[in-house]
């Protein structure tokens, strides 16, 4: 169990630290609060460990007993009287642990962070580029055809968020909402303005920013022919709301709620959360025989071939699930096919252990 959690730990350092730089670049270009990164972090959690867990268990079993094989100890236990039938009995009494964590990862918590996940999407969608804008620092928005500052940020007005001593820098191509561009020339429009607030038009439902006493300078960079204008009010076109990564409403639906249910995604969805549970002892029957290395072969040569098992046996139950949801593949058979599939594996390797050696990288002759 500790190299388990040491592996896990290292995964999902992994994992998050990527996924933590994917939201940071949203933050950091103007389209996620950066107060919602450490809640998408923990509500995601649950996602990962669903992967993590048994994987780490899985390469757990090959390092312990790699090393015992390549140490000699595995050959003192099995010659003192101790089965390999027994051997793998303890080790799926060790499984029940992973078993109970991934019942509750994958019926419960799981669920519950994907709800919460989307919650904080959907208020995210709500959000306008000023809801995102921080004071004292220079932004870029709308593809970086855009660069806001402002001094200061006040919240808690009636109509939002409220910005004072605005600076706006844009393209030719990010015109006022009230305006065509007339030609095509590279040309710079910078705005100078007292007050600004997010408005939207009830005709159109476009999102607009209104700027109070604006100055406005258009000119092409390095020429000096710039021209200045003074407005008393002038709008700004917003982009619209950011798409963020699709979240599937039967992921974030209780276990309780796709019980019974007629729908193809909701039993492809039940099936998927049984299925990650009843992975973690067929990967333990497939891992005890597999971890058996000879004098020579070295404990680390099953860790890349178990990984690519344990790829194929994960994405395989994706694509079962896909073919379930597509109504391509009888929910009868569903998911249940795979486990059998890789089941008779483990039993083959269990039976014929000597076919493990072959599955061994840097295998000596």
């Amino acid at each position: 169990m500790q190299v388990m959690a040491g592996v896990s730990l290292i995964l999902l350092v992994v994992g998050l630290t990527s996924r933590f730089i994917q939201y940071l670049s949203q933050a950091v270009a103007g389209e996620l609060a950066a107060d919602v990164l450490l809640l998408l972090m923990l509500y995601r959690l649950p996602d990962f460990f669903l992967v993590i867990v048994p994987l780490s268990f899985f390469l757990g079993i090959i390092l312990v007993y790699g090393r015992m094989y390549d140490e000699n100890e595995m050959v003192v236990l099995l010659g003192s009287g101790l089965s390999e039938r027994r051997l793998l009995g303890l080790t799926f009494l060790t499984s029940i642990i992973v078993v109970f964590l991934m019942g509750l990862f994958s019926l419960t918590i799981a669920p519950w962070g994907a709800r919460n996940t989307e919650e904080i999407k959907q208020s995210q969608e709500q959000l306008t580029e000023i809801d995102l804008i921080v004071e004292g620092q220079f932004q870029a928005f709308d593809g970086g055809s855009r660069v806001t500052y402002v001094d200061r940020t006040i919240t808690g007005t009636d109509s939002g968020k409220e910005l004072e001593n605005l600076f706006v820098a844009m393209s030719r191509n990010a015109r006022s909402s009230n305006e065509q561009p007339e030609s095509n020339d590279e040309q710079v429009r910078i705005l100078l303005a007292e007050v600004a607030r997010p408005i939207i038009d009830e005709s159109t439902g476009a999102r607009l920013m209104q700027m109070e006493n604006v100055y406005q300078y258009d000119g092409s960079p390095g020429m000096v022919n710039f021209s200045i204008a003074q407005f008393d009010m002038q709008s700004i076109l917003l982009p619209p709301p950011s798409e963020f990564e699709e979240t599937f409403e039967e992921e974030s639906l209780r276990t309780m709620d796709l019980i019974g249910s007629n729908s193809l995604t909701h039993q492809a969805e039940l099936q998927w959360r049984l299925s990650l549970i009843f992975l973690v002892p067929i990967i333990t029957l497939i891992a005890v025989p597999l971890s058996k290395v000879g004098p020579r072969q070295g404990r680390y040569g099953k860790l890349v071939p178990a990984a690519l098992i344990y790829a194929v046996y994960f994405f395989v139950l994706q694509f079962a699930r896909g073919l379930v949801s597509e109504g391509s593949l009888t929910s009868v058979i569903g998911l249940w096919w795979v486990h059998i599939l890789f089941g008779i594996i483990g039993i083959t390797l269990y039976r014929y252990p000597d076919l493990g050696r072959f599955l061994s990288i840097g295998r000596s002759a």
